[in-house]
């Protein structure tokens, strides 16, 4: 019987886009250092557990490397007016929008050590926020041809990755408590005919964010057979990683 692989939670708070992408790259360029490292032989000891970030950002926009700059409806004058930033980005898919009230997810993960297949990568993402809708009692579940996770035609949940060496970043921004009028300003991941939403919404009351976090956390354990380790803040992130 194999052991279960750890990953290491790290609960980042509130924190602004760049620094935390920054952050990201530092995680996954630590993990990948290691990686070529035992593949050459030349590493001793034992390699760093992968890791996951929770963060709530401030009002900010984000553009895929595939996206159109055109699904942003708004001049950088307005989006200041909105106290909301504007920001190219190096994931996958088209533009989207992170705020208070919605969690975002950043797993960094060598797939090396659990399969190396970016789609099924993606729906096992999509798996664990649409059991948590169900925990909720909504029926979520996915469209062909579209990332994320919808409750009917509307989005509750947008993905986008990026994967080096088969080590991943970005992951998902999963709407709870978000204000939903940000959306009116882009075309959502670029799809012209489809609405967003978010638990609050859905529920009709305030979500607890805690809450939604460690159901997260349950399902992630679950659908990826790994243990999740809480570990802390930024702070103890970089004291492991960096």
């Amino acid at each position: 019987m194999s052991v279960k692989k750890t990953i290491e939670l790290y609960d980042l708070g509130t924190g602004s886009y760049q620094p935390v992408w920054d952050l990201q790259h530092k995680v996954q360029a630590s993990i990948i250092e290691e990686k070529r490292a035992e593949q050459k032989g030349d590493f001793k000891g034992t390699r760093k557990n992968d890791a996951l970030l929770f963060v709530e950002h401030p009002h900010v926009y984000t553009l895929g490397k595939s996206g159109e700059e055109e699904n942003m409806l708004r001049s950088m004058a307005e989006l200041t007016n909105l106290h909301a930033e504007y920001v190219k980005i190096d994931r996958g898919g088209d533009i989207t929008y992170h705020g208070p009230g919605q969690i975002v997810g950043y797993p960094i993960l060598d797939l090396d050590r659990y399969f190396t297949d970016i789609h099924k990568y993606l729906r096992y993402l999509e798996e664990v926020l649409i059991k948590i809708c169900a925990d909720y009692g909504f029926e979520a579940g996915r469209i062909d041809g579209l990332t994320g996770v919808w409750v009917g035609e509307e989005k509750i949940a947008a993905m986008g990755i990026r994967c080096s060496r088969w080590v991943t970043m970005h992951g998902f921004a999963f709407n709870v408590n978000t204000d939903l009028n940000y959306f009116n300003n882009i075309v959502p991941c670029g799809i012209q005919d489809k609405a967003v939403t978010s638990l609050q919404k859905l529920t009709g009351r305030e979500i607890d964010l805690k809450e939604v976090k460690e159901r997260i956390v349950s399902h992630f354990e679950n659908v990826f057979g790994v243990n999740i380790e809480v570990m802390g803040s930024g702070q103890e992130l970089e004291k492991n990683f960096l």
